[in-house]
């Protein structure tokens, strides 16, 4: 099969559903939106973190707008918290916890109050009276303003300062003074001088559809209720009441209770949905070894200033769980976190199930596995992304257009460049060499050297095996294409008599580990047992180690690889991210080639770990790198003492890795290949190749569109005098704009739609 057809616009094959328990628990692994543990452990749900961000840079407005979401009366809050959240703080585990309590009543001291009154909302039409005093009653009040119900206070006092003084009397003059002030811009009514009694309850029943009473007045009233630690509701009475055990536990019943009412108001069950309610648990993740151990700032009898305030929220960490982000350049250039990006794909590909600006997300992903390493949870985006691509192909629904050049240069490796033969002098081989269709496009020389020296070595007969593993069609997601590709490698290796393979490729190593049923060892094994080729030579200066995503989670072969390279006199340089937290080159998952924006910056996130040369045990790897202008070298070069030099361009790999093949049929099988050669002659500018390994136009597409024109003698002359020739190769219409030269032609510019040209007639 040389070409791969178009999906279609209607036809579904199967498909494979993820069910939504099932991905709803692979989100539920993700703790990005976990909140820290400050916020955690705050029962009125503060956003400390936002609060202490906002407070640390000077603007104290916005964190008094999120303290006041908590508080109705800010500085009676900061005034009496308990503070909660300090004994949480991360900043605890590595010196003194961030004094949040003190940062608390700055803001409510020096932050401008919100203008916009509760004058200015519609009202809802349920009314709520409030009877009694004393800082429930007042919180409460606070609480049910918020939420825009028309509230009534009744109480014993003779004036409003009366009755704020009975909650508040712990406040000094000034914050008192304040406090009063915001009572006052709140619309709240009163009616003071009552005598709170069942009577007078009775009476107010009948005229207001919630009512609401202190702890106190109802324990006055109702000394026989049963009342919990929390909340008291005696439904019969429609009465609700709360504790008054210190201000966090009066201001959470506050809240608490308001919410009770907004649900009796509505005619709802106030036991119901409530969410949770108080301090919560949370899985964050937050890495502490870079963080530092700053003292607290020192706070006097009168609190912080402003600056001193800034200064010791500043100390804070601002706790999150990135190590995704950190490391992930996928992740990172898409700007969300895995739980999200995760639910939007699923959304693209199980209930739109259709083309979506998710597609390309879906398919930028290099499926290399560092998220699971580094989520402390062990988040498998790559599985997500995987089994997405996966359902758009079993729907037809995925466009061809991303991983089409990637799916033709496996069926080249597999069809025209494909080889395999037994060791000259062995009708069996008791192992064969299987280098990898990188390995063969981009250091041809290497794996002819390395093959000869195995045939050399090896006792029992090393065959040869050049073609594809078949990871590139299981990235693309076509499972069939990939059931065929392993049928076809083990048909091939059973004619052989199923020998040991030796691979090439960290990525073929496991690929091909997981179907075929014979051994699969790497390279770097057998050179370990056989000892050095003669002339191996590591760099004479030091290098950063790369360690391919194939090798990810596979000790043994990292280890191995870096026993050889000390074998090899290589000086390594440690970088952060090695091993299995390694990322991905950005060739791995087709990135390259569905993306190469992401897949440019996997590159350079692997770079920017080291500025000295590059050894890597992937040849994808050695040419990303390369190609990024960074000096690269695959292990086995410097075992071989061969360079493949700069990185080959698309058409010069497929013609490497013909090379390579015609080259060890004369020399070591002593066959005469068939090779194809043009009867004139093609030339490129500088300006056609750069365009054509851009836009993967191979020289065959071009010799293609040549010899149509050839034939038919059809094409269109420019404004420059230049023609312009097409031919239809596959699903694209590919366009040549050349210029005669004696005895051929010279490319200028080569591009391609995914198009189709007819002619009409007439």
């Amino acid at each position: 099969m040389s070409q791969i057809q178009e999906r279609g616009s209607t036809h579904v094959y199967k498909v494979n559903k993820i069910s939504k328990e099932e991905m709803e628990s692979m989100v539920a692994r993700c703790v990005y939106e976990d909140p820290p543990f400050c916020s955690a452990a705050c029962p009125l749900k503060l956003d400390v973190r936002a609060f202490l961000e906002a407070a640390a840079a000077g603007n104290f407005k916005k964190a008094l707008q999120l303290y006041e979401k908590i508080a109705p009366f800010p500085l009676i809050l900061s005034a009496g918290c308990e503070a909660p959240c300090e004994g949480r703080c991360r900043l605890g585990e590595i010196g003194e916890a961030l004094a949040v309590r003190e940062v608390e009543r700055a803001v409510a001291r020096f932050g401008e109050q919100s203008r916009l009154g509760g004058i200015f909302r519609s009202k809802k039409r349920r009314t709520v009276a409030v009877l009694g005093s004393g800082l429930f009653a007042l919180l409460l009040a606070g609480e049910l303003e918020k939420k825009a119900y028309p509230v009534t206070v009744f109480c014993e006092e003779a004036d409003e300062e009366s009755w704020l003084r009975a909650a508040a009397d712990f406040l000094d003059e000034e914050a008192f003074s304040l406090e009063h002030k915001r009572l006052k811009g709140k619309d709240i009514q009163f009616e003071f001088g009552c005598v709170l009694d069942r009577a007078f309850l009775e009476q107010k029943r009948s005229c207001t559809d919630v009512l609401c009473a202190s702890w106190e007045l109802t324990k006055r009233l109702f000394p026989d209720a049963v009342c919990t630690s929390e909340l008291m509701f005696c439904e019969a009475e429609r009465l609700v009441t709360g504790p008054t055990e210190g201000v966090t536990d009066a201001a959470f019943g506050a809240k608490k209770t308001a919410l009770t009412v907004d649900r009796l108001a509505q005619n709802l069950d106030p036991r119901n949905t409530r969410g949770q309610e108080g301090p919560v648990e949370s899985r964050l993740y937050t890495d502490l070894s870079e963080a530092k151990a700053l003292d607290r700032v020192p706070c006097s009898a009168g609190g912080y200033s402003r600056e001193q305030a800034m200064e010791e929220a500043g100390r804070c960490l601002s706790c999150h769980c990135e190590e995704c982000l950190k490391s992930c350049a996928y992740l990172k250039h898409y700007k969300k976190h895995p739980g999200l990006l995760a639910r939007e794909i699923y959304n693209n590909t199980q209930i739109i199930m259709g083309d979506h600006q998710l597609n390309k997300p879906m398919n930028a992903c290099s499926l290399c596995g560092q998220c699971t390493v580094v989520c402390p949870n062990g988040f498998d985006m790559a599985r997500v992304c995987h089994l997405a691509r996966q359902n758009m192909v079993s729907t037809d629904k995925m466009p061809l257009a991303p991983h089409e050049f990637a799916l033709l240069d496996m069926l080249f490796s597999n069809n025209e460049a494909f080889l395999v033969r037994p060791q000259p002098g062995f009708e069996s081989c008791k192992y064969v060499f299987f280098p990898g269709c990188q390995a063969a496009a981009i250091a041809p020389g290497t794996v002819r050297a390395a093959y000869l020296d195995l045939c050399e070595r090896l006792e029992g007969g090393v065959a040869l095996m050049l073609g594809c593993c078949g990871a590139i069609c299981d990235w693309a997601g076509r499972y069939e294409m990939l059931g065929q590709t392993r049928d076809f490698i083990d048909r091939e290796l059973s004619k052989l008599g199923d020998p040991v393979v030796i691979a090439g490729c960290p990525t073929c190593r496991k690929e091909l580990s997981g179907f075929v049923s014979a051994s699969v060892v790497g390279i770097w094994d057998m050179l370990l047992e056989l000892g050095l080729p003669e002339g191996a030579k590591g760099l004479d200066r030091p290098a950063a180690l790369h360690d391919s995503c194939g090798a990810r989670g596979d000790e043994a072969t990292q280890r191995a690889i870096r026993t050889l390279a000390a074998q090899l006199g290589c000086e390594l340089t440690e970088t952060p991210f090695s091993g299995d937290r390694s990322p991905c080159c950005g060739y791995g998952g087709l990135t390259a080639y569905a993306n190469r924006e992401v897949a440019a910056e996997m590159a350079d996130k692997c770079l920017e770990r080291s500025d000295a040369p590059y050894i890597s045990y992937c040849m994808a790897c050695r040419d990303r790198f390369a190609r990024q202008g960074r000096e690269s070298r695959h292990i086995l070069e410097l075992c071989y003492g061969t360079d493949a030099g700069a990185p080959p361009d698309i058409s010069e790999k497929r013609r490497n890795r013909l090379t390579l093949k015609n080259e060890l049929l004369r020399e070591v099988w002593r066959e005469e290949p068939r090779e194809m050669r043009l009867d004139y002659k093609l030339q490129y500018t500088d300006e056609a190749r750069a365009m054509m390994d851009e836009r993967m136009i191979l020289t065959d597409d071009v010799i293609a569109v040549m010899d149509a024109f050839r034939e038919n003698g059809e094409a269109i002359e420019d404004e420059d005098g230049l023609l312009v020739a097409r031919r239809r190769v596959g699903n694209a219409t590919f366009w040549v704009k050349f210029s005669l030269t004696d005895g051929g032609y010279l490319v200028h510019r080569a591009w391609s739609h995914r198009m189709r040209v007819e002619k009409r007639e007439g």
